[in-house]
């Protein structure tokens, strides 16, 4: 058994916009491809000693095929030896994968699992469900894929079903966040994002993605204003808050993490990034998932044994500025200049299974950076959970 895991190298893709940049890549060829670039790192490692497989994928209705850890891990050459496994907790895919690989390491399963996460909202299908009787004479409904709920069991209460925007705006009346705070917000998240890309800050890990044109996040705006996000209409209620503009938007991308322990990095001459130190997770009602880290983030710092002022750097995605705004709410302690130094998800894009795998790849090279220090990497989930993991290095 061993105490202690590793992050030994992690990798993501630039995140594709709607449509876009990666659309024409399917999701297991996006996945094979951040599994490939993370073993160039660490020419040392014999994949077949890899464990396992482990990727988060919040849809699996398409290309994804069921299990896309396991068809990225044959598409991307490894031996047919190395078992695959993929995890759903929705927009925590990607993070789920990465602490259910460091559970495998820490008890001593497995010392070298790859964990990720993957996402192609662009070619997310839509379905069409068996009719309930033969030679039906009526319409038939296909559902989108790409994003909330659907096919929803009438038994499941009408107040958590509601769409998430209409829920970041319930959780931006109960903390009282209007429009100009959360413009304001998204408008920091686009700067400092843009500001990052031109110091070079995510070279280390955006790994592009052959046969496209992207080598950035494709939805940073470097000139975008509170007075242009100012203009654009709520999105979810006429007299809202929440518009397209200070809410994340839908995207394509992926991100793969190596995990081992002490021994299995010196074996493979791979230098930790950072230690996993601690994990959490908590659930919320439906209707406010967007607090659901709250609870999950204080259990991580607890098991951790540290308190806010010790954190360096903190990534939290950014469903919606009001989702955000709401987390931090609850965290008065937590400086909020360290949250998303470089960025976050309103401006890099958030492809649902891909972005708790690649929040956590953007804090461990950020504390390598940095020199060191402890990270919280904490991510709110649809249906109400939140999940969290800190790292020191």
């Amino acid at each position: 058994m061993s105490d202690e895991v590793y992050v030994l190298e992690a990798v993501r893709t630039p995140v594709g916009r709607y449509g876009k940049g990666l659309a024409e890549v399917r999701p297991d060829d996006l996945a094979a491809h951040t599994i490939r670039a993370l073993l160039d790192r660490v020419p040392g490692l014999d994949p077949a000693r890899i464990h396992d497989v482990l990727f988060g994928d919040a849809n699996g209705a398409g290309e994804d095929n069921r299990n896309v850890a396991r068809m990225a891990t044959l598409l991307a050459g490894l031996p047919t030896s190395v078992a695959g496994a993929t995890v759903n907790r929705l927009c925590g895919s990607g993070l789920e994968a990465v602490i259910e690989a460091s559970r495998i390491v820490q008890t001593g399963d497995g010392d070298l699992v790859l964990a990720g996460g993957v996402e192609s909202m662009s070619r997310a299908p839509w379905v069409l469900p068996k009719p309930g009787r033969a030679y039906p004479r009526g319409h038939e409904t296909l559902h989108s894929t790409t994003l909330g709920w659907r096919m929803v069991n009438p038994e499941m209460p009408s107040e958590w079903t509601i769409s998430l925007g209409e829920s970041a705006e319930l959780l931006a009346d109960k903390y009282g966040i209007g429009r100009a705070e959360q413009d304001a917000f998204a408008v920091r998240s686009h700067q400092r994002a843009a500001a990052a890309w031109e110091q070079g800050l995510f070279e280390d890990e955006v790994v592009p993605v052959p046969g496209t044109d992207l080598t950035r996040d494709e939805g940073v705006r470097a000139d975008t204003s509170e007075e242009a996000l100012g203009k654009l209409k709520p999105a979810f209620r006429a007299d809202g808050t929440v518009t397209a503009g200070n809410s994340s938007p839908l995207n394509d991308g992926s991100a793969a993490v190596l995990l081992g322990s002490r021994a299995a990095a010196d074996e493979v001459g791979a230098e930790p990034l950072a230690r996993v130190v601690s994990r959490g997770v908590a659930a919320v009602d439906p209707d406010v998932f967007g607090i659901g880290p709250v609870r999950a983030v204080r259990t991580a710092l607890r098991r951790a044994g540290i308190g806010w002022g010790d954190l360096t750097a903190v990534e939290l995605n950014e469903a919606f500025a009001s989702q955000s705004l709401a987390c931090l709410a609850e965290w008065p302690e937590l400086d909020p200049e360290i949250v998303n130094q470089r960025g976050g998800a309103i401006a890099l894009g958030h492809p649902l299974g891909a972005s708790g795998a690649r929040i956590l790849t953007s804090l461990a090279h950020q504390l390598r950076r940095a020199g060191g220090g402890w990270g919280l990497a904490a991510i709110c989930i649809g249906v109400g959970q939140g999940l969290a993991v800190v790292l020191h290095a």
